[in-house]
């Protein structure tokens, strides 16, 4: 791994970027069904975002990639929430790794070091998370994973599939949610490429999946459930969610009375009392890899013990009480036939590799990301050279490795202009990515952010789907966001267009219609400034509550910077770092930071981005945002711990504040609004005694907790 960020700047414009890029994979991978990178460079993005988190805690983003779980669900499914989240889980890449974990667990439970902790192992298939709701014992919801909150109903759908029940038998509960992974078995996914090439009036644009897990994600989401019960789809259990009680205390109790209901489970699910036994079925299913009828990318080890699970909760996006220890990379040797730049919606000129076709774990690949000019300038690659793929899970893969870098080539260098616009392409401070200044004005950068603004994670207008705006933007229909609300003005025009009636006419001009008045928070988000992902438009608002209010923000923020100069003898490194913690503190909204603030300032201090924003403001009236607030005893209070807890580590305590809405501090001051005092409490008491704060012992810090429950 690269050193660490030296500065909160640099950390904090790096953790930035990071949760940025995190989110645009997630959404290729889950939604879109298209990933860009492997599993291990997404791995390496996560952990790297959980180093620098860890060394600059405070810089930590409200959007942080430790938060995010799979993308925001899009398409013609209805969206359901999920009554308990679907959590991602946390990687591991070594034995060393899989030890840590363990010694974590302890930790955080107060367990002695060599305290024994049962762990449950199974292969982690590589599928199409699913959720089966019963009630009364009768199979009445099934979602996707979406975003982990909200999922896809796709009851009709999972309704054809062989492996599912419709019914449970007397002993199961009342209620209970089952989950596992939908999948295609390695050769039913070829008898249906075979099948849809043979069908296929012209093969050469005959529907052909990459890999199983893209047919049996596309299988499980089509809009006619007839068509997926011509697809050969399986289900493999290996979990639950809601439940109205539980037949067993362990993992592996509820898991055996599961597959007793019907409900198909891992052959090598196995209980492993000991480290030693869990790497041992890890390298037995590693062996059993390639014979297995259906892809898999590691094996996910869960703590036995459910009253123990309970006590871990969950961190971010993941449960502390599981871990996926993943397999190595599949590699494959082709020839690089060119590099070719993409611009992205944000103006980011991405390198990919167009390679000579080679299949790597089953898949045919002749596109492989190089990410950005460092790393073209690390691997020394060139059209023509001989080049190592490797490939972990389905995806794209990466380049390793140059096997003639040493043969005499003229180096390929990276453009300084943008290939659609003309602009200059150049990377900011800090920053290894190299943008396009063009905005608006550069082809790619609109259709992709008019894309953005109308998707479903942002102002979410149906029937304005990428197509569409791709023709509308060029024949001229659309400049500027607040052009979609002046399209019915264009009725005729649109009418006139090929493929277009009344009907669809005025269906999509009604959607546009019933988004006069959206979420002002799908709407920050929508316009695509950079560093404000949904989380942070979110926080924002809580905070200032209006649009207007955050325009007002950024120009006290621009007013700021104008205002500062450095003082006698101040570097340029502490002087910037003194803005940003202006800044920081200007903004007053907890893991929002001066990334964002220096964001919304760049962006209002452009003219043209200011008319923008009065042009669409003068089409739509987003109200006030009122957050959604959890009532309980400490929502919204600052709490300290001091002492020594006896019932529970730090770790669980703050975990437990954290859920019930409160913010955990380290030192007592005038801001605080509870202390829970454990044995031999010291400074931070008497603190609390003089400034009179309410203080709590453990015992009544649990009743809070349990009245909240």
């Amino acid at each position: 791994m690269d050193p660490l960020p030296q500065t909160d700047q640099d950390a904090a414009q790096e953790l930035a970027a990071l949760s940025a890029e995190i989110a645009r994979h997630n959404e290729l991978y889950h939604n879109a069904d298209a990933p860009e990178i492997s599993d291990a460079d997404y791995d390496a993005l996560v952990r790297r975002n959980a180093a620098i988190e860890a060394a600059f805690p405070h810089l930590v983003l409200s959007d942080s990639a430790a938060r995010q779980v799979g993308a925001a669900p899009t398409g013609h499914l209805a969206k359901v929430a999920h009554a308990r989240p679907m959590l991602s889980l946390d990687n591991a890449f070594s034995d060393e790794e899989v030890a840590d974990f363990l010694g974590r667990v302890r930790r955080f439970l107060a367990l002695g070091v060599d305290a024994p902790v049962a762990l449950t192992a199974e292969p982690k298939i590589d599928g199409l998370s699913c959720s089966l709701r019963y009630e009364n014992r009768r199979l009445v919801r099934a979602l996707t994973r979406g975003d982990g909150a909200v999922g896809e109903d796709v009851t009709a759908n999972v309704r054809t599939i062989a492996d599912i029940p419709e019914t449970l038998p007397d002993a199961a509960p009342d209620l209970f949610e089952v989950r596992g992974e939908v999948y295609m078995e390695k050769s039913a996914f070829a008898a249906l490429n075979a099948r849809l090439l043979a069908e296929a009036t012209d093969p050469a644009k005959a529907r052909q999946f990459a890999n199983p897990r893209n047919a049996a994600a596309g299988s499980l989401r089509q809009k006619d459930a007839g068509v997926t019960a011509t697809r050969p789809l399986r289900f493999l259990m290996h979990g639950w969610g809601e439940t109205s009680s539980l037949p067993g205390e362990t993992q592996a109790a509820v898991v055996a009375a599961i597959a007793g209901w019907g409900f198909p489970v891992a052959d090598s699910f196995a209980l492993t009392p000991t480290l030693e036994d869990a790497l041992g079925i890890y390298r037995a299913i590693e062996a059993q890899r390639a014979d297995l009828p259906f892809d898999i990318d590691g094996v996910v080890y869960k703590v036995d013990r459910l009253d123990w699970q309970a006590r871990l909760g969950q961190v971010g996006r993941a449960p502390r009480w599981a871990l996926a220890h993943k397999f190595p990379a599949e590699r494959a040797q082709t020839t690089l036939e060119r590099i070719d730049i993409q611009v992205g919606r944000t103006g980011k000129l991405t390198p990919v590799a167009r390679l000579e076709a080679v299949t790597v774990g089953g898949v045919v690949v002749t596109n492989a990301t190089l990410h950005n000019a460092d790393e073209i300038a690390r691997l020394g690659v060139r059209p023509g050279d001989r080049v190592v793929l490797q490939r972990a899970g389905d995806v794209i893969p990466q380049i390793v490795d140059n096997l003639t870098r040493d043969v005499a080539r003229e180096p390929w260098a990276f453009p300084t202009h943008c290939p659609e616009c003309g602009s200059d392409a150049v990377a900011e401070e800090g920053e290894v990515d190299i943008r396009c200044t063009g905005g608006l004005i550069c082809p790619a950068q609109r259709v992709e952010r008019f894309k953005h603004f109308a998707s479903r994670g942002a102002l979410d207008i149906e029937g304005l789907g990428a197509t569409t705006i791709e023709a509308f933007v060029r024949d001229g229909l659309l400049h500027s966001p607040a052009d979609i609300f002046r399209l019915k003005d264009r009725r005729a025009d649109i009418l006139a267009r090929e493929r277009w009636a009344d009907i669809s006419v005025d269906n999509l001009l009604a959607a546009i219609e019933a988004k006069r008045a959206p979420d002002p928070v799908r709407l920050l988000f929508g316009l695509g400034i950079r560093h404000i992902g949904i989380v942070t438009a979110r926080d924002l608002l809580k905070r200032y509550a209006t649009l207007p209010a955050i325009q007002t923000l950024a120009d006290e923020i621009i007013a700021l910077r104008q205002g500062m100069a450095p003082v006698v003898g101040e570097t340029d490194q502490k002087f910037q770092a003194r803005v940003d913690k202006a800044i920081a503190e200007h903004i007053g909204v907890e893991n929002v930071g001066a990334a964002v603030g220096h964001a919304l300032a760049d962006f209002f201090a452009e003219p043209h981005n200011r008319a923008l924003w009065a042009d669409l403001l003068g089409e739509v009236s987003p109200p006030a945002f009122v957050p959604e607030v959890r009532e309980s005893e400490v929502t919204g209070l600052t709490v300290v711990f001091t002492g020594t807890l006896e019932t529970m580590s730090r770790d669980e305590a703050k975990a437990q504040a954290e859920a019930l809405g409160a913010r955990v501090a380290g030192s007592v001051s005038a801001k605080t609004g509870l202390v829970v005092a454990g044995a031999n409490a010291g400074s931070k008491l008497k603190k609390a005694a003089e400034l009179g704060v309410r203080v709590v012992n453990e015992q009544e810090w649990a009743q809070i907790v349990t009245a909240a429950a």
